[in-house]
């Protein structure tokens, strides 16, 4: 029996269309309330939560760095996240915390954030920019706010120097 699987589709964003993105999300994350502490999931949150921390003006800002250890180098979505950098508890307890991140794919990064800011004390809420449902590894959760809805691999507009082969370079063709 063959199973073939399409190629996956890559997305190439400008720093206009993430200045969209942004300008979707900051009426969900307003209209939220306030937030005391943004969480940036390293690496792929730190360009985003930078961007949303100024725009909301949150200073209070924190970094959480997540490993999901895989034997022999073979991906195994079955490990336990291995906290690599995490604030410590007394930091967000209490505090409305956004987490941010870039994409939800699988969304094992950025639930095991949110157990751990939950089980900290905090009162956790997640973003992302794009959010990849098909992907998603939960049926019954998803962000909290995102910017849109994909089923593509995007490459952000501060990670064409780390590597573009085989992407197409210059703008989508709109449809």
């Amino acid at each position: 029996m063959s199973t073939s699987r399409r190629p996956i589709r890559h997305e190439l964003l400008s720093w206009a269309d993430v200045d969209k993105i942004v300008d979707v999300l900051l009426p969900q994350l307003r209209s939220a309330g306030y937030f005391d502490a943004l969480m940036l999931i390293t690496r792929g949150g730190l360009v985003p939560g930078g961007l949303i921390s100024e725009a909301l003006n949150i200073n209070y800002i924190l970094t959480a760095a997540v490993d999901f250890p895989s034997p022999e180098g073979r991906a195994q979505l079955a490990a336990w996240p291995s906290f690599l950098q995490f604030p410590d508890d007394a930091l967000i307890t209490g505090r409305r915390t956004l987490i941010v991140d870039d994409v939800w794919g699988s969304g094992r990064t950025s639930t095991a954030v949110r157990g751990r800011c939950e089980s900290a004390g905090a009162i956790p809420f997640t973003c992302v920019f794009h959010f990849n449902p098909y992907r998603s590894l939960f049926t019954k959760a998803e962000p909290d706010f995102y910017g849109a809805v994909t089923d593509a691999h995007i490459v952000y507009p501060w990670e064409v120097d780390r590597g573009t082969k085989n992407i197409p370079v210059g703008y989508p063709e709109s449809n």
